[in-house]
């Protein structure tokens, strides 16, 4: 058996603690280190046996993939591995993203190839051909937003801050119990019309009210989530993705348990360590709280506005 060394990814949410104290490295690291890849994506693949200097694990299985991969998997999945692990240190928040499918993967990178744009430009989304979804378990307490939150529990959220702006987007939603409400306000405030920039500097303050306010404080029904837009506004000021955090799904998973997100799925990972699993893929679509690239209208055709609970994977089940 071959041992694998991963590949380290340095991102400005990452640790300089965990990931380096984990491989065994001196700790505190220079930069933050955010993801520890084990896989054979090109962008980043595992090593073997030699930390710096092995044969990377891609040209491994390229030099026998049937040999590597077994006779069905390497059919199946065209010579390629299938998935990739990651360990997430997030010592900060991620941006707020989604993953296309299997088709939209396709599509996507075969435009992007066609238009020129080169693989590593930073404007680039589709990095690759292939569908991303993920299962991320925590190995310490994780916090995320998730998934658009049931409508009913949403024109809640809207009601309790006290914004008059929030009262009239909480009916806007109320009026369409389906997707269709959660998308006509995602939008809208994605796309940042001109009621977006001064509503995102009103609702900080609401959120901050709401917390100091009896009974709320740290034990108030949406005590979480004004906590969460009070702490992105002050990270990311006059970004949309501040009021977006408000329809989505606020989740802390605890050290074992597990959050699938499948294509489409909004989402940004909020703090903590974690094990990702995924399909091999590096495809992302950014809508906000990042200095990276954003491009709403990719991101747009392939979001799943269906509102709803993220249910939680425990151990056992």
């Amino acid at each position: 058996m071959n041992r694998l060394h991963g590949a380290i990814r340095s991102y400005r949410w990452g640790s300089h603690t965990v990931l380096a104290e984990l491989t065994g490295r001196p700790s505190p690291s220079d930069r933050p280190e955010a993801e520890l890849w084990l896989g054979a994506h090109p962008a980043d693949p595992a090593r073997v046996d030699a930390a710096a200097s092995g044969v990377s694990l891609l040209d491994v299985i390229s030099a026998d993939p049937h040999g590597q991969l077994g006779e069905a998997n390497a059919e199946r999945f065209r010579g390629r591995l299938p998935f990739l692990l990651k360990v997430l240190a997030a010592a900060e928040p991620l941006s707020l993203q989604a993953h296309p499918n299997a088709m939209q993967a396709r599509e996507g990178f075969q435009r992007e190839n066609a238009n020129g744009v080169p693989l590593d430009s930073p404007a680039r989304n589709y990095k690759d051909d292939n569908h991303k979804p993920e299962l991320v378990v925590a190995l310490t307490r994780f916090e995320a937003l998730a998934g658009f939150r049931d409508v009913r529990r949403t024109v809640a959220l809207l009601r309790a801050l006290g914004v008059a702006e929030l009262d009239r987007c909480a009916e806007q939603v109320a009026a369409q119990a389906d997707s269709s409400g959660v998308r006509a306000l995602f939008t809208q405030w994605i796309t940042g019309d001109e009621h977006s920039a001064p509503l995102i500097g009103a609702v900080v303050e609401a959120c901050r009210r709401y917390l100091s306010a009896e009974p709320n404080g740290a034990v108030g029904e949406f005590a979480a989530e004004a906590q969460t837009t009070l702490d992105l506004g002050s990270r990311y000021p006059n970004d949309p993705g501040v009021l977006i955090s408000l329809l989505l799904n606020r989740i802390t998973l605890e050290p074992g348990e597990g959050l699938f997100l499948a294509a489409g799925n909004l989402h940004a990972y909020l703090r903590g360590v974690a094990v990702e699993i995924m399909a091999s893929s590096d495809n992302v679509l950014r809508g906000g709280l990042t200095p990276k690239h954003v491009d709403v209208p990719e991101l747009l055709k392939v979001l799943d506005f269906r509102p709803g609970s993220m249910p939680v994977v425990r151990a056992g089940r």
